[in-house]
């Protein structure tokens, strides 16, 4: 495996490891291996087979050439034979160590110079010349000494005189003593003087039933191999190129069926990345390609293509897509912008007055937010104060904290207590409300000349006020209904004399319900504790410090809810120059 990417390879390497040529060198070394397994299997056969040829046409050669040996000579090669086995029986072991000498040879001249072994010669030379073999032979063998005593060897360069004799493996001398009729007599053994040699032959049989001798053929095993050798050049010729057709008629069909479908595919591929960083808006890259396989390649092609014009129809739905969101994203920024505008946010608000100091922040978790405050100057000596914080989120929390705030406002200015102007808010909501939206509010208004406070809760948070020399505490006060649940709700208000340096905190759920990522809340306790960080803050300072210390907290976790606060700080009547 190559350790480069294939961007990284240059040409030749691409080339290299390319599919094509993968399967070139695939194809053609499974094509060779199988070339020389069928090599390999064919020789075998044929060897087997031409062996067995061979050793059947020497036993049948000498079935037959026995046939005609009984025929033309009778029993007189019966005689012949036991005559020589006589004589050789008869001398001593140093007597038989003399054969091939004018000595030996003179024992067994009778014999040799016998009618009948002339007969049998002129047979046995005859059918020697007309077959091919090695030898054609009558011979016996003697289980005392363990030898092959020649009796008729017509060969001429290696010719046997009668009474000669070879010696026999015991193995070999078994296979004839021992034949009982059955299949094909022969032993293949490899000798000193012949090599490897099979001899194949069949047992002569008196009258009387004993074996006298055996008509043996002789077959060269180099034979054999001599034509097993023409015969692995001409296969082998013929397997090459055989293979060398079929690995290339399987390559071009491979590169036309499989490697050039899958580089189309992927120049194809490649073109449509290239038009697209272009810009070039083609749909047609993989319908074009016009593949037909019939098989998964051609499945690959369709489906590549009908994604081609999936993805076109979906970057036009995600274009318009876009373009909703970037009007969207436009017209929640207009919203924001005067939802904004509908808060005070101009501070200080009334810089002619000194009996009061005032602060106020909203931070949407959303574009819009739900939750307002207010506070504006009902008359000379009147300051009303209000925060709420509407049901749900985003848009539509946004246009009903509008109408709320405009409803809220409009009872205000009718010169009406906190109470009542909860209860006016309420039925004006309640009065055309199909959506069944609600708000919790807090409504206090502030008599400057005294520093009396009135105020009346619908299910808002508990404010928190600090006293002159004091710390922050919650004004624990009964609660009324929140605005928009029922109708005849009425609500109940309380009176509070603010000393001059006393400081007023309200605020919406978004503070103590901030939370961690393991949805660990603020609470009310470190809001406390944070209000009361630096004593004597003005409500600007104020509001930063809890801000900054809800932050803290929350570490990071996205703001689940709007966070809203609102502080003022009483400084008693306006002083007169």
């Amino acid at each position: 495996m190559p350790e480069k990417s294939y961007r990284e390879m240059n040409k030749r390497e691409r080339r290299r490891y390319s599919l094509s040529a993968r399967t070139a060198r695939s194809v053609w070394i499974n094509s060779i291996v199988l070339g020389l397994v069928a090599l390999v299997i064919g020789v075998i056969l044929y060897v087997v087979a031409l062996g067995q040829q061979y050793i059947g046409l020497a036993f049948n050669l000498s079935r037959q050439t026995s046939i005609s040996v009984n025929h033309a000579n009778g029993n007189g090669t019966a005689e012949l034979a036991d005559e020589v086995m006589r004589i050789y029986r008869s001398i001593s072991p140093a007597e038989r160590e003399k054969q091939g000498t004018a000595e030996y040879r003179a024992l067994f001249k009778e014999v040799e110079e016998s009618r009948a072994y002339e007969t049998l010669n002129d047979i046995l030379k005859d059918t020697l010349r007309r077959n091919d073999v090695y030898d054609v032979y009558l011979a016996m063998y003697d289980e005392k000494t363990c030898a092959m005593v020649y009796m008729v060897d017509p060969e001429e360069q290696d010719h046997l005189n009668p009474g000669e004799w070879e010696s026999v493996t015991e193995k070999g001398m078994r296979k004839f003593l021992d034949w009982n009729g059955e299949g094909m007599l022969y032993d293949i053994d490899r000798t000193a003087k012949y090599g490897w040699l099979c001899t194949a032959g069949v047992p002569l049989t008196a009258e009387d039933g004993h074996v006298y001798a055996y008509l043996l053929a002789d077959v060269s095993v180099d034979i054999i191999l001599t034509k097993a050798r023409s015969f692995v050049l001409q296969i082998t010729l013929a397997m090459f190129i055989v293979t060398a057709l079929i690995a290339s008629i399987m390559v071009l069909l491979i590169r036309k069926s499989l490697v050039r479908p899958i580089n189309s595919i992927t120049d194809a591929a490649q073109k449509y990345v290239t038009d697209k960083k272009a810009g070039v808006n083609d749909t047609a890259h993989f319908a074009s390609l016009n593949i037909r396989t019939g098989d998964e390649l051609e499945n690959l092609s369709l489906v590549m293509a009908d994604m081609e014009k999936d993805l076109a129809e979906n970057e036009e739905s995600l274009r318009k897509i876009e373009s909703e969101k970037e009007r969207i994203s436009t017209e929640l920024n207009l919203a924001t912008r005067i939802q904004t505008a509908m808060l005070p946010n101009i501070f200080p608000p009334y810089p002619e007055r000194t009996e009061f100091e005032i602060y106020a922040t909203m931070h949407p978790a959303r574009e819009v937010g739900g939750d307002f405050y207010d506070f504006f100057l009902i008359d000379d000596d009147h300051l009303c104060l209000m925060i709420a914080d509407v049901s749900g989120k985003g848009i539509p929390a946004a246009l009903f904290m509008m109408i709320s705030l405009t409803i809220l406002k409009s009872c205000a200015m009718l010169g009406s207590t906190p109470a009542e102007i909860l209860m006016r808010a309420n039925q004006a909501i309640c009065s055309n409300n199909p959506e069944g939206m609600f708000f919790t509010a807090w409504v206090g208004i502030l008599e400057l000349s005294t520093g009396k406070l009135t105020t009346a809760n619908a299910g808002h948070e508990y404010p928190a006020i600090r006293r002159p020399d004091g710390s922050f505490e919650l004004i624990k006060r009964k609660h009324g209904c929140v605005i928009g649940g029922f109708e005849d709700s009425i609500y109940e208000q309380f009176e509070f004399d603010l000393e001059p340096g006393t400081t007023l905190f309200v605020y919406t759920d978004g503070v103590p319900e901030a939370m961690q990522k393991d949805r660990t809340m603020y609470g009310t306790d470190r809001m406390l504790k944070a209000l009361n960080k630096e004593p004597g803050a003005l409500p600007k300072t104020l509001l930063e410090n809890v801000r900054s210390d809800v932050a803290a907290f929350a570490d990071g976790a996205e703001q689940s809810d709007d966070i809203t606060m609102l502080g003022i700080r009483y400084a008693g009547p306006e002083r007169k120059g």
